[in-house]
């Protein structure tokens, strides 16, 4: 289930409301784009929302800090993936990226440069163990990629937010009804991330797993298909993203941990956390965007 931060004032709670809404389907009448080529996806809404979105006062944007380096340079670069349906996948007849995580970079780069538009996002590829490596070097300006706040990740980078509040679940096979909660593990072959937080959910709540380590999401739900492993697990949002595209996987039981989901920003540098959590207290919206439907909910 979505678990949005309601404080007034804050960029991270103003934004992902829209950017859920967006990510529901919504979309507003109007003056609309001409319609998707064959086998492309129809973004349109989409687009709209995030071009209605709040746009920086000019004064909240120093010279010389986190977000004036992205301003000048015209676009944020965003750590993240490209293959996570519905948080961020890539649409291979445009290679547009969309989607809840790819939709709050995008709404954050209009934030701070006033444009819209895909060239407003530069996405550089992450995986778990090269995150926090890519913000501390200034790779990437901030990363959007289903990110667990942790105190160990917080001593090498800054997180605003929380913006999502998922947990740790099982994926199994369509067929296998042996596996329904975290219990049942024990014993078995699990599938995870290697150095994702779903290693110390396992060896907490399912100790006589074996866990079976692979450094990609794709690599995990293969081990499960191939009968490599009996189970997956991971965050339950990432999980039921998988299963909405793979007819051959499930996803059960509830999650059995809490996992919120932050914006990775650099810690050397305090002006970034400062400014996505408090900077729209000085925003300026542009045209009002779409309103209708609510948040989508993460359920097995």
């Amino acid at each position: 289930m979505i678990g949005f931060k309601r404080r007034p004032g804050r960029l991270v709670a103003a934004t992902l409301t829209v950017a859920a809404m967006a990510l529901a389907g919504c979309a507003d009448s109007g003056n609309a784009p001409p319609p998707p080529l064959p086998g492309q996806a129809d973004t349109s809404g989409y687009d709209q929302i995030i071009a209605g979105s709040p746009v920086a006062d000019p004064a909240s944007i120093p010279a010389g800090s986190w977000a004036d380096k992205i301003k000048q340079r015209g676009k944020l670069i965003r750590g993240g993936t490209d293959s996570g349906p519905l948080f961020s996948i890539k649409d291979p007849a445009t290679g547009k990226v969309t989607g809840f995580d790819a939709g709050l970079a995008a709404m954050l780069a209009h934030y701070i440069t006033g444009q819209a538009g895909d060239n407003t996002v530069e996405l550089v590829a992450t995986t778990v163990d090269t995150r926090e490596t890519l913000i501390q070097n200034g790779t990437v300006d901030a990363v959007f990629a289903t990110y667990t706040i942790t105190p160990a990740r917080a001593k090498k980078v800054a997180f605003a937010g929380p913006y999502y509040n998922s947990g740790a679940a099982i994926m199994v096979k369509a067929d296998d009804d042996s596996i329904k909660t975290v219990d049942d593990l024990n014993g078995k072959t699990v599938a995870t991330e290697a150095n994702s937080t779903a290693v110390l959910a396992l060896q907490k709540f399912a100790p006589q797993a074996t866990p079976l380590l692979f450094q990609e999401d794709a690599q995990c739900v293969a081990a499960v298909q191939q009968g490599r492993a009996a189970a997956y697990v991971l965050d339950q949002a990432i999980l039921i993203s998988d299963a909405s595209t793979n007819p051959a996987v499930k996803v059960v039981g509830e999650p059995f941990t809490q996992e919120p989901y932050g914006i990775g920003v650099p810690l050397a540098d305090p002006t970034a956390k400062q400014f996505v959590t408090t900077g729209s207290r000085r925003s300026t919206p542009t045209a009002a965007g779409p309103s209708c439907g609510r948040p989508p909910s993460a359920r097995s």
